[in-house]
């Protein structure tokens, strides 16, 4: 949609201006060191939850390609055999106005208590996987359940979440002209719905393979953007 800027005389049409989209390979503790106090207005993150998923057993050969893939990557990744330390939540909260944090559930003693809780129902019955995942959020607002489909997807990352459940998250938790933070970045999912809404981003990935792979799905989205 054009939007339209008035002069004096007549008025010329204005594309709306694009968001800004900054994403780096580094380490997010290190990183949130060089940002202000409340610098972001939103962090939106999916950190490791800390249940060793690395150690389960890979399932028989009846499962799927990328169900067989998502258990390799734990194994040989290993990223999620603990949760972010005290400095990690420190920095998130010194350098975010307000935080929604997937897995909260694991992380309480970093997090503290809240009313505001929100709950994905997956709509999937997976016997080895959750079927709700579960967000601390810190805003003083009701909780809140989405019900999202989370098979939905092309998966290339083992926590992968839908970009429609971030589309939600967004219109549900950040106003307009938000700068959105995610410090586990992933699959980019997180990147690509604050790009369609028009918010400001800023993201890391300690992972130089996911963050290609979140690259090259970006660059891939906005280039299908382009042909609208």
């Amino acid at each position: 949609m054009l939007i339209e800027e008035q002069n004096s005389h007549f008025a010329k049409p204005v594309l709306p201006a694009v968001p800004s989209s900054e994403v780096y390979l580094e380490d997010c503790v290190k990183a949130l060191k060089r940002f202000n106090d409340n610098h972001f207005d939103l962090a939106i993150v999916d950190p490791p939850y800390g249940l060793g998923l690395g150690t389960v057993s890979i399932p028989s050969e009846k499962n799927t390609n990328s169900q067989q893939k998502f258990y390799k990557d734990l194994k040989s990744k290993r990223w999620d055999d603990n949760t972010p330390n005290k400095e990690y939540f420190d920095e998130l909260k010194r350098v975010s106005k307000n935080q929604i944090v997937w897995g909260g559930n694991y992380m309480a003693e970093h997090l503290g208590n809240t009313k505001c809780i929100i709950i994905w129902d997956k709509m999937t019955y997976i016997p080895t996987m959750s079927q709700y995942e579960f967000a601390f959020c810190s805003f003083n607002k009701h909780p809140k359940m989405v019900k999202i489909n989370s098979t939905d997807i092309d998966r290339m990352h083992p926590t992968q979440k839908p970009i429609k459940l971030y589309d939600w998250l967004l219109h549900h938790y950040a106003k307009e002209g938000d700068l959105i933070l995610d410090t586990h970045l992933g699959s980019g999912s997180s990147r690509i719905a604050a790009y369609k809404g028009g918010f400001n981003f800023v993201g890391f990935e300690i992972d130089a393979e996911y963050y290609e792979k979140q690259e090259k799905r970006f660059n891939d989205f906005k280039s299908q953007l382009r042909l609208f």
